[in-house]
C-alpha cells in the first residue's frame, strides 16, 4: 500500500518564515594560507554554503570568506548571484543610530520565507559587532535567531589568560585621549580588585602598541596582564604576567592583528 499523498499547502496560510543564521567567519583575516577546515567545522561550513541571502559587516571580506566555504563545499548559487547587503551604520562622531526601519528592511528575505546569514568580518556575529542590532530586530520580528559553532576571539583569550573565567566583563574599547582613558582605567582596575572580576578591553589593530603603553603606565604593577594576538593564526600567541614583569620586558605588537587584553587586579 503506498503512502498518502502528501496535502498541498493551503495558500490562505501565512508563508512560512525564515530564520536568521548567525555565521561565525574566521579569526584570521582571510589568511588564505590557513585551511578554513581548520578553523570551523564542516558543518557550518555546508550551512553557510546552502545560504543565498545574506547581511553582512563588509561586502569585500565576506566573499572572501564564501571563497574560501567554496573551495570546500560547493555553494547554492554562484557568489555573484548571492543576495548580499551591508549593515547600516551611523556616521561616526555623529551621535545618531540606525532607525529601527533599516534594520527591519534587512530581514525581508526572511520575512519572505528565505534563510539569511549574518556575518561579521571575524569571529561570531553580534558579539562586539553591529549585527547585534539585525538579531534584536529579528527578535522583535518573531524570526527565529540561529547561532552556529565558530571561535570568539574575547573567549580565546580569556581562556588562554589564566585569569579568572567564572567572573568577567568585556568593556570594549576605552577612551582614546590620555586623561579620560587613565581615569577609566582606575575605575575599572577598582572594580576588577572589589569584584575579582577580569576586565577585557580591545582596541583597532593599528593602536595595539598605544593601548598596551597605556595599560602598563596606569595600571598598578601587582595587576595581572594578558595579551592575545593573531589567535588561531600560525603566529598567533598569549602572554600573562604581572604588570611590573611586562615593564621589565615588553612585547612588540602587530599593527595589523586583533589584540584582546585582559586584565585583573
Amino acid at each position: 500500500m503506498s503512502p498518502p499523498a502528501p496535502t498541498p499547502p493551503d495558500p490562505s496560510d501565512p508563508p512560512r518564515q525564515g530564520r536568521l543564521i548567525l555565521v561565525p567567519n574566521t579569526l584570521d583575516l582571510d589568511a588564505q594560507a590557513v585551511d578554513i577546515q581548520d578553523l570551523l567545522p564542516l558543518g557550518v561550513l555546508r550551512q553557510a554554503a546552502a545560504l543565498q541571502h545574506w547581511a553582512v559587516e563588509n561586502a569585500r571580506s565576506a566573499r572572501s570568506f564564501l571563497k574560501r566555504v567554496q573551495a570546500v563545499t560547493p555553494l547554492a548559487c554562484p557568489l555573484q548571484a548571492l543576495a548580499m547587503a551591508e549593515l547600516p551604520r551611523p556616521r561616526k562622531g555623529s551621535g545618531q543610530t540606525v532607525p529601527a526601519a533599516e534594520w527591519q528592511m534587512l530581514l525581508a528575505p526572511a520575512l519572505a520565507g528565505h534563510d539569511l546569514g549574518l556575518l561579521s568580518e571575524a569571529g561570531l556575529p553580534a558579539v562586539a559587532d553591529p549585527g547585534a542590532a539585525l538579531v534584536q530586530a529579528a527578535h522583535r520580528a518573531g524570526i527565529a535567531v540561529v547561532p552556529l559553532a565558530g571561535a570568539s576571539s574575547l573567549l580565546l583569550a580569556l581562556a588562554a589568560s589564566g585569569l579568572n573565567g567564572q567572573s568577567f566583563a568585556f568593556i570594549g574599547y576605552l577612551p582614546q585621549e590620555a586623561a579620560p582613558r587613565a581615569s577609566r582605567l582606575r575605575d575599572l582596575e577598582a572594580a576588577s580588585r572589589r569584584l575579582q572580576q577580569t576586565q577585557i578591553v580591545i582596541e583597532t589593530p593599528y593602536r595595539n602598541a598605544a593601548l598596551l603603553a597605556a595599560l602598563l603606565a596606569g595600571l598598578q604593577p601587582q595587576t595581572q596582564l594578558s595579551v592575545s594576538i593573531g589567535l588561531t593564526g600560525p603566529a598567533g600567541w598569549t602572554h600573562t604576567a604581572s604588570v611590573a614583569q611586562w615593564r621589565q620586558a615588553p612585547r612588540s605588537m602587530s599593527d595589523r592583528e586583533p589584540a584582546v587584553f585582559s586584565f585583573l587586579a
